[in-house]
């Protein structure tokens, strides 16, 4: 496993739990992580958090099953109880065929999450968007939108928002 840390971090109270061969978690230059639980369980999977960014209280980050990524880019704000998996945590079969098969997280630059959100497996999160609280996302956001519901839906485009 490798861990790698930029300049400038305060990480508080967090968790990091990690199983198998070949992971990664990296946070960048001038992040800040409270209370948050880092979870990687397979191999070749990796969370990689950017510059800049703030992770809040009893935020849950996953990368389960093999080759999965968790991405969260450069300035971004993941507000208290965020979830964000890249698996559902169990395999479903349908007639002997594997059915919720684990997907890849991006979430990427200048993203605000609020509270209690959850985003699941397969979902990108656009530069510059906003996900309202007690969503959940199940597919992708465009880019400076505002999306909210469960599951989640574009409201408002073309925004843009100030930390």
């Amino acid at each position: 496993t490798n861990i790698i840390l930029g300049n400038n971090l305060k990480i508080v109270h967090c968790n990091i739990y990690v199983k198998g061969n070949n992971n990664t978690i990296s946070i960048d230059d001038n992040s800040i992580l409270r209370n948050t639980k880092l979870e990687i369980v397979g191999n070749n999977c990796s969370i990689k958090i950017g510059k800049d960014c703030m992770i809040g209280d009893n935020c849950y980050l996953s990368a389960k099953e093999n080759n999965t990524h968790l991405s969260i880019g450069d300035d971004c704000g993941l507000s208290r109880n965020v979830k964000v998996m890249t698996s559902d945590g169990h395999p479903i079969f349908q007639n002997n065929i594997r059915i919720n098969d684990a997907k890849n997280v991006e979430i990427q630059n200048h993203i605000w999450i609020a509270d209690n959100v959850t985003i699941l497996k397969g979902v990108t999160i656009c530069n510059g968007s906003v996900v309202g609280i007690n969503s959940t996302v199940t597919r992708t956001i465009p880019a400076q939108c505002i999306a909210v519901g469960n599951p989640a839906i574009v409201v408002k485009q073309n925004i843009y928002w100030k930390s």
